[in-house]
């Protein structure tokens, strides 16, 4: 029962994740990615902080900080910059189709480690999923931008980033807590892009925004990025990497349905054929077959 909580709490995580894809869309035009990703991550610490101190949320054991600060700043860093660049080559729907490949690097990360063993169930279970992601958006990969390949390759590779994170930071969690990691790993992220961001000057383009841009900013931030990872965090605790991974699958549909009334891409049959198979493929990976 706790793996199935943790799966319906990553998949509002996902779906969070998801429209967050077709906000950064939209903002994308506005400024650069050192700025969205401080916008996403600084507003995030500044709602997930009062709630880690005012829920007394277990701060880390002090010898895992340099191991939590690493993760966060991987991930809250390094991650979403790349995630902003492919953002600006790309559509939403389909930089979220390269994102969908996570549990995939989720499952061979884990087993490389010798964290999570690899079944034939959930192969097959992730392998539906990701093909129904596939199927939701192949109509609109035909009217891709120019040049949208190298969208796709630069989110493809940041999500390994985001497999080590998913699969190394489970046992830190169970150490501490959900909450407790996430504000020292967001933080140590949002003080590294405040830092690069001051340096190189990326923070005058928020002089720029007008009130529609600063509504998707706060949505950004808020949805997007402390309540996202909050249910994120939490769904690691309960669930295995694989199984919470596999629910990244909906993260492109929720981004093609946002995405539809913010950058004009179109609903398809294919979109509610394909969300049929995700969550056929979501059941059949978190699910098992006892032995009589």
């Amino acid at each position: 029962m706790g793996e199935w909580i943790g799966v319906a709490i990553a998949l509002v995580s996902s779906s969070l994740g998801g429209s967050a894809a077709a906000i950064t869309r939209y903002l994308a035009g506005n400024t650069d990615p050192i700025t969205l990703a401080i916008l996403r991550w600084g507003i995030g610490f500044c709602c997930v902080l009062p709630a880690a101190l005012l829920m007394k949320a277990r701060w880390p054991k002090r010898a895992d900080w340099p191991a939590v600060a690493a993760l966060g700043f991987c991930f809250f860093g390094v991650f979403f910059v790349l995630y902003n660049i492919a953002m600006t080559f790309t559509t939403a729907a389909r930089a979220s189709l390269a994102l969908a490949t996570l549990p995939l690097h989720t499952m061979v990360v884990g087993a490389l480690l010798g964290i999570e063993p690899l079944t034939k169930r959930k192969s097959i279970g992730v392998c539906i999923a990701v093909l129904g992601v596939a199927a939701a958006l192949a109509t609109g990969l035909s009217a891709a931008p120019t040049g949208a390949w190298r969208g796709e390759l630069i989110m493809t590779g940041a999500v390994l980033c985001m497999a080590f994170y998913n699969v190394w930071s489970r046992p830190l969690i169970q150490r501490s807590s959900a909450l407790g990691f996430l504000t020292v790993g967001m933080g140590t992220g949002a003080a590294a892009l405040i830092l690069v961001g001051s340096l190189t000057g990326s923070v005058v383009s928020l002089g720029q925004f007008g009130t529609p841009q600063w509504i998707a900013g706060l949505y950004l931030g808020v949805a997007g990025g402390a309540l996202a990872f909050i249910l994120w965090v939490l769904a690691l605790e309960r669930a295995s990497p694989t199984r919470v991974a596999n629910t990244m699958t909906v993260n492109p549909v929720a981004a093609g349905l946002l995405a539809t009334q913010l950058v004009g891409e179109p609903i398809t049959l294919n979109l509610v054929v394909g969300l049929v198979a995700v969550f056929a493929g979501i059941w059949i990976a978190t699910s098992e077959i006892k032995n009589p």
